[in-house]
């Protein structure tokens, strides 16, 4: 077996609690998702099955959300999970958050939550907190390609947020600095992930009564890489490593197509695609 599942992660599941179901129903090791969702988000996680787990580092990562955020409390993990630290009075308008919006667009430099799985000095930061130590994180910048409000309840203070972002944006982080730049705390109490790179909500599967084969997507199908088709001398020089002649205009890494299938990755390098990795 070997492909893409497009599934629809559930509210309370872990990332590995869904890869741990997906082995049970398909009886494959071979399984890994492309990015972690936290248990209490929910939407789109792709599933790479079989072999396909080597493609992850080709497949785009650019992600899209749809969060709410609560503001007027701050609290330990930035989102509804963790005790609130904070409390504030002071009430904000929708002009208020639009303006403040602005900020956050394009590239931003944000510091992870402290209860993330990024590792400083061998340890995962949520390890620090949990033992109550201190720790230096550093900020990282992440790009925002998109922030839209698409909605703002003045009496609850809550507004709901549209966000596409790059790789290793934390949703919780831009809550917690949108309340801290207007002055009133802010923290998620809702995160749906809508899109992950090629793969989109509206056409994700739930868990329940899935159906692994009908299911399962070609890479060729959802991978945004340049694809060649090659000859039957082609494939068997690369199933013995050997470079074959460019006869297109690729100039990065590309799909090398064989019976509709991923014979291998390529690199382009001029005149010759060299094999980075064999499939068939």
């Amino acid at each position: 077996m070997f492909g893409f599942l497009n599934i629809y992660k559930p509210k309370g599941m872990t990332s590995h609690d869904v890869v741990a179901v997906l082995r049970k129903i398909t009886k494959i090791r071979q399984i890994g998702h492309t990015g972690t969702l936290d248990p209490f988000a929910e939407g789109v996680l792709p599933i790479c099955i079989g072999k396909a787990t080597r493609l992850i580092e080709y497949l785009e990562d650019d992600k899209e959300y749809l969060a709410t955020v609560q503001f007027g409390k701050n609290t330990t993990t930035y989102d509804i999970e963790g005790e609130i630290t904070e409390s504030f009075a002071n009430r904000i308008t929708q002009e208020d958050l639009e303006h403040t919006l602005n900020k956050f667009r394009g590239e931003i430099e944000q510091l992870p939550p402290i209860y993330s799985a990024i590792k400083v000095n061998g340890k995962k930061l949520y390890e620090y907190a949990r033992k109550g130590e201190t720790v230096e994180i550093k900020p990282r910048k992440v790009t925002i390609s998109k922030l839209e409000l698409k909605n703002f309840d003045y009496e609850n203070q809550t507004a709901e947020l549209l966000i596409a972002c790059s790789k290793g944006t934390y949703i919780r982080s831009i809550a917690y600095d949108l309340g801290k730049n207007l002055r009133c705390g802010g923290h998620l109490t809702k995160l749906v992930r809508t899109k992950a790179g090629a793969f989109t909500i509206d056409t994700s599967i739930h868990l329940d009564g899935i159906n692994v084969n009908e299911n399962l997507i070609n890479p060729i199908d959802i991978m945004q890489l340049d694809k060649i088709e090659i000859s039957d001398n082609e494939h068997e020089k690369i199933l013995h490593g050997q470079a074959i002649e460019n006869k297109t205009n690729c100039v990065d890494f590309v799909i090398l197509i064989y019976n509709n299938s991923i014979s291998a990755i390529g690199y382009a390098e001029n005149s010759i695609i060299k094999v980075k990795k064999v499939f068939l």
